[in-house]
């Protein structure tokens, strides 16, 4: 008696990918990831700007506490100062009120946009639109940066 062998069907094409199925999948997967660096690339600058406005918001609020300390006579300061603090380091290092070191400020921030901690200054007795600094007193801070934000604007005028 013989014995009944099963019948065995071959189909080689169910085996694995075609050449032309691996191209196309991998065309696609090349298209999303050229959508996707734009807009990874818009991320990165956006947050790079929030930061920088919250710097520049932290350094211009330690900058009016000082003025405030100072016209309420907590300490003494240059006549010609207008009780504005003489650099950004005087807001770190504090000054002293009765004894006790008073500070403003933890650190100065690094500028997100240029990468170093180096700030444009601008005294109460400069020209607003100028980039020179009198070295009287730190009035505000810019950034050095001479990029253009999102909004369009340059962030050296913030």
């Amino acid at each position: 008696m013989r014995a009944i062998r099963p019948i065995r069907i071959d189909r080689p094409r169910d085996r694995g990918l075609t050449l032309v199925e691996l191209i196309v999948t991998v065309a696609i997967l090349a298209i999303l990831a050229s959508a996707a660096v734009p807009v990874t690339m818009f991320t990165v600058k956006r947050d790079h700007e929030r930061e920088l406005r919250r710097d520049l918001w932290e350094m211009r609020d330690a900058i009016d506490h000082y003025k405030d300390a100072a016209d309420m006579h907590a300490f003494q300061t240059k006549v010609d100062s207008q009780n504005y603090p003489p650099d950004l380091e005087t807001l770190v290092n504090g000054v002293d009120v009765q004894g006790k070191k008073l500070k403003f400020l933890r650190r100065i921030p690094v500028d997100p946009m240029t990468g170093k901690a180096e700030w444009g200054l601008h005294s109460m007795q400069d020209d607003p639109q100028s980039d020179s600094y009198g070295g009287q007193s730190v009035f505000d801070v810019y950034s050095k940066s001479q990029g253009t934000a999102l909004d369009g604007t340059k962030y050296s005028t913030w």
